[in-house]
């Protein structure tokens, strides 16, 4: 400090430096006032012009923007009358923001139109007087004209910025780009903006916000055009860009009127509840208009939802719906507008407010990835659609496992709707249940016979799980009473299997048991058709596998069986083999009865499924070649039925199956037949599960089309009111394959949306792991080092319980490389040797010695310094020595016991000694090129021991032969230019000529590089 009450001019300057790194908003614009303050103690005019410019920095990039121009006014007061004052780059960025000031008051609907076009014309003149070119003004001219909606003038304008030669006063090549896509997009040209825009999108041009902004104007006319996916990759993109930075709200608006136009409606109320100040900041009225304009949409999308009700983040202040927000953002979206319009003296900027609130869904639906609540969902009486297995769900709302009756019409029509249920159930057709619930509701008030009661009390037993039991004893009754008593029987075996389903399987059985022998003895005597025997047979089957499933289940669990036979719920391995026994010989038995008929579609069905359950024995029995190839024949035999929907459960067991035996192929063409039969058919749940279980069959390889998989998966458990579950899981595997191709900052969305939801006792403390990790290494692509580290640390700390610990040493390491690159060097160094006694602990010399030189380097930006710096990796080279003694010991007992192996064998253990003692001499040399050039960059007066260790990595490079030719000659240059510093030319001479003879005959790229830097070298010393 050069005054006791203030500070230096650098001290100052170091202040606003830091300042400028912090997050946008009032707390960095409330510092840069103060900072004001002290500039102007100073008595210093460039002190104070920085600070005014700082200041207006701030100012431009937070919500606060009509804060600009008091200290605009000042400094440009100050360069009229004093410019000696500014420096080259004060004079520069003088002239920089008159752009802001600009289009600062373009936003301020209170400053009048003429004021507008008279500072167009003093920009023009300073900027002539300056000898700029004209490419800024009439670029500001422009945008002036696009928000006037005066569109020749802004044709105009717009060729001529073109035209107008580049010069240091025009915007970035980024910013430019934004604009004039932006404008194209405007002129109905989206085809033509999106073209512009390329080369932003793929990181050619960037800037502090872009390509923020061309993430965000690209949203609509991507919709538009149809490219959905890119759509969703630019909203998941850019919003993660967008969300941090304050002074964005315009971007911020285009990604939820985003949400609202693709069917994301849940998704932009959260982004609406993230920012609870947009809705009321005023320093940017314009931003504030785009903000309440897409709030007004998305609240009148919700309404005609039949959503107005719901709760809906607003204004703070009071509680909102979404037809109260509907309201209170349209009014105030238009007053905005309206004032807009009132200093323009047009109706222009209203038009395009309207048209904007006015639009419709460009999709119904888009998928993100993202956990998020589809639009039904968002009602509190909103309900979860499917659960269970993708096989439950693939016949909506048929009857679960088949337990069904073997028993578009006119609604008005009540035996019209009999005969249309009667025709749909004799087809197995999943319409049926409807049909009878239709039947059902027409029969009130109806004087009906008894068969047509007891059809209707059997049917609706089918859609009252447990408490459907008694129904079907009713209709059994009804049957007997109409003078069916096979088809009594079948209601009553529908009821046993409905007992065993909810925990009775004994009970069951023994029932079972009675009604097969009765329908068995009316089939003989010809009182009842194949078709209800079958219904006996098949819920015999059926309870027989249940009890074979509860058997393997207790096996699993490690459950010790209770005492049974055939008939109980468990048993001895005796009795466990007995029930398997009699299951695949009741299957035999309904296949052997159900065969001769298969032009009756319900005999077919009943035969394809027997061979179903054969397969699930067999699977049962650990024969999985046999499960897949019955599991394969069932599901076709569904489909050759005309019955696709139920092969949908064989298909995506045989899937898994295939997997399991690593014939991918076969599980693939399953599990795409599983969706395929399935079709509209499927619920919610379904669908999640069978793309999931399909991405994961591609994920080993197609990660693009697994991504796609996967990203279906987690819509349609959010569909199904399972994204905490299924939906997060889904969203792991998602954010797995997208970083597997290199889409870092979708897969961070995607993964940072897990998270949450991720839990031990649900998916696994690995999967947890994994996640983090992922991220970890998604966020280092993106450059958030600290937030890295973070989730390697978290990670690490939960793989720390593990019996192996290998994840454990390497999530420690990567955290401390992160800590490094996030400028915590003393954090990094407590990392780095919290690595290294991991690697210790394994056994991993080469881990270990990694994690010594870089705590090496970390060690010098520390309290620990260069002695500590020396002393890491002083014990980097130990190790690597120490590993080098314990590889030959090896050798030397692997040679002892050589004479009691074959001779193949014994080459093999020779080979990887050979290969360890390789990368251990590698290693040391690595370690001792580090060495020498820490000491050369820490300690310059002490050249001899950085030299020291550059000629000792040479040697050790050298024993390696031209397996490390590269690093050897990469030592041998730094040795060179050492030399040459310490004033041997001769020396440094004849290091270079010596890279230049190693590389005589090779080349390639790092051949090029060392030659040239040789000759280099070389000719600096003959200069010499």
């Amino acid at each position: 400090m050069s005054q006791s009450m203030g500070m230096d001019f650098d001290t100052l300057r170091q202040a606003m430096a830091d300042n400028q790194e912090q997050p946008e908003g009032p707390a960095r614009n409330a510092r840069a006032e103060q900072l004001l303050i002290e500039a102007e103690k100073l008595n210093i005019p460039l002190a104070v012009i920085e600070a005014l410019g700082h200041q207006l920095k701030v100012y431009n990039y937070s919500s606060e923007k009509d804060k600009m121009f008091v200290p605009f006014a000042r400094l440009l007061r100050m360069w009229d009358e004093h410019p000696e004052d500014f420096d080259e780059y004060e004079t520069h960025s003088l002239h920089w923001v008159f752009k802001w000031m600009s289009a600062g008051m373009l936003d301020q609907p209170h400053i009048p139109l003429a004021s507008i076009e008279k500072w167009l014309g003093e920009m023009e003149h300073r900027y002539r007087l300056a000898g700029h070119s004209e490419r800024a003004v009439r670029g500001a001219e422009f945008s002036v004209a696009a928000h006037l909606g005066d569109l020749g003038r802004a044709e105009r304008a717009y060729t001529a910025w073109l035209a107008a030669d580049r010069d240091t006063m025009a915007d970035c090549h980024a910013c430019e780009l934004h604009s004039q896509g932006w404008w194209r997009a405007e002129r109905d040209a989206d085809e033509e903006a999106l073209e512009l825009w390329r080369p932003v999108l793929e990181g050619e041009y960037t800037c502090a916000h872009e390509p923020h902004t061309v993430l965000a104007s690209s949203l609509v006319p991507l919709l538009r055009l149809g490219r959905l996916d890119e759509a969703r990759a630019h909203h998941l993109r850019g919003f993660r860009l967008v969300r941090p930075m304050e002074s964005m709200r315009g971007a911020y608006a285009d990604h939820v009127e985003f949400c609202a136009l693709s069917g994301n409606e849940a998704r932009a109320l959260e982004l609406l509840a993230e920012r609870p100040a947009y809705f009321t900041d005023s320093g940017d009225p314009r931003s504030k208009l785009d903000f309440m304009a897409v709030t007004a949409l998305l609240m009148d999308r919700l309404t005609g939802l039949g959503l107005g009700d719901r709760p809906v983040p607003g204004p703070a202040g009071r509680e909102w719906t979404a037809s109260g927000l509907a309201v209170h953002a349209r009014g105030e979206a238009l007053s905005l507008a309206a004032l807009f319009d009132a200093r323009n003296g047009t109706s222009y900027v209203s038009e395009r407010a309207r048209g904007r609130m006015d639009q419709r869904p460009l999709v119904e639906r888009l998928p993100l990835g993202v956990r998020s609540r589809s639009a039904r969902h968002l009602s509190p009486s909103g309900s979860a659609a499917g659960s269970g297995s993708a096989a439950a769900s693939a016949s909506a709302r048929s009857s679960a496992a088949f337990v069904e009756s073997d028993a578009g019409s006119d609604p008005s029509s009540f035996p019209a709707l009999l005969a249309e249920a009667r025709r749909l159930s004799s087809t197995r057709s999943p319409d049926a249940v409807e049909a009878w619930a239709a039947v059902s509701r027409a029969a009130e008030g109806q004087e009906l016979d008894v068969r047509d009661r007891a059809e209707i009390a059997d049917h609706a037993a089918m859609e009252r799980g447990p408490e459907g039991i008694e129904l079907f004893h009713e209709a059994a009754a009804l049957y007997a009473e109409a003078g069916d008593p096979g088809e009594a029987l079948a209601a009553r075996a529908r009821a046993a299997y409905v007992l065993a389903l909810t925990g009775g399987p004994g009970e069951a059985l023994a029932t079972v048991s009675e009604l097969y022998e009765g329908v068995l003895a009316l089939l003989t005597g010809g009182g009842t058709g194949v078709s209800q025997a079958a219904s006996v047979l098949v819920g015999r089957a059926r309870i027989l596998m249940l009890l074979v499933q509860e058997d393997a289940d207790e096996g699993e669990s490690g459950a010790t069986a209770s005492e049974g036979t055939a008939s109980g719920t468990a048993g001895s391995g005796t009795a466990a083999d007995e029930v398997v026994g009699a299951a695949e010989a009741a299957v035999r038995e309904l296949l052997a009865l159900a065969e001769p008929h298969l032009s009756d579609v319900r005999m077919a069905s009943r035969a394809a499924e027997a061979r179903a359950m054969l397969g699930e024995l067999a699977a049962h029995a650990g024969d999985a070649e046999a499960a897949a190839e019955l599991l394969g024949q069932a599901a076709a035999a569904f489909v050759a039925a005309g019955l696709p929907w139920f092969a949908v459960e064989y298909e995506s067991r045989l899937a898994g199956i295939a997997r399991h035996l690593g014939d991918a192929e076969e599980a693939e063409r399953a599990a795409r037949a599983a969706l395929e039969h399935g079709g509209p058919r499927l619920e919610p749940m379904g669908h999640a599960q069978l793309h999931l279980q399909l991405a994961e069959v591609l994920g080993a390889t197609q990660f693009g089309p697994a991504s796609e998989h996967a990203l279906e998966a987690a819509h349609w458990a959010d569909e199904a009111g399972e994204g905490p579950t299924l939906g997060a899981w889904a969203r792991h595997q998602l954010g797995g394959f997208l970083l597997r191709q290199g889409r870092w900052a979708e897969a961070a969305e995607i993964l940072e949306s897990a998270l949450p939801d991720l839990t031990t006792d649900m998916h696994g403390d690995g999967a947890i792991v994994q996640t983090r990790w992922w991220l970890g290494d998604c966020l280092t692509e993106l450059g958030e080092h600290r937030a890295a580290a973070e989730h390697w640390l978290r990670a690490a700390d939960v793989a720390r319980h593990w019996p192996e610990q290998r994840d454990h040493a390497m999530l420690a390491h990567l955290a401390a490389e992160a800590l490094g690159h996030a400028e915590l060097p003393a954090q990094a160094e407590q990392a780095y040797a919290r690595a290294g006694d991991l690697w210790r602990d394994l056994g991993n010399v080469h881990g270990l010695i990694r994690s010594l030189r870089a705590r090496a380097w970390v060690a010098l930006r520390t309290d620990s310094g260069l002695d500590g710096a020396r002393e890491s990796m002083a014990a980097a080279v130990r190790e690597c020595e120490e590993g080098l003694r314990a590889v030959s010991s090896s050798v030397g007992a692997e040679a002892v016991e050589a004479s009691d192996t074959v001779a193949g064998s014994d080459a093999a253990e020779g080979s990887d000694a050979a290969e360890r003692r390789h990368r251990l001499v590698a290693e040391l040399g690595h370690t001792h090129r580090q060495f020498g050039d820490l000491v050369a960059r820490s300690v310059p007066d002490d050249a001899q021991e950085a030299l020291a260790h550059y000629t000792r990595a040479i040697s050790v490079f050298a024993s390696l032969g031209e397996d490390a030719l590269d690093a050897r000659t990469g030592a041998e240059l730094a040795a060179g230019w050492l030399e040459a510093d310490l004033l041997r030319p001769a020396a440094a001479a004849a290091r270079a000529r010596a890279v230049l003879s190693a590389y005589a005959d090779v080349d390639g790229e790092a051949a090029q590089a060392r030659r040239a830097e040789a000759e280099n070298m070389l000719g600096m010393t003959e200069k010499a």
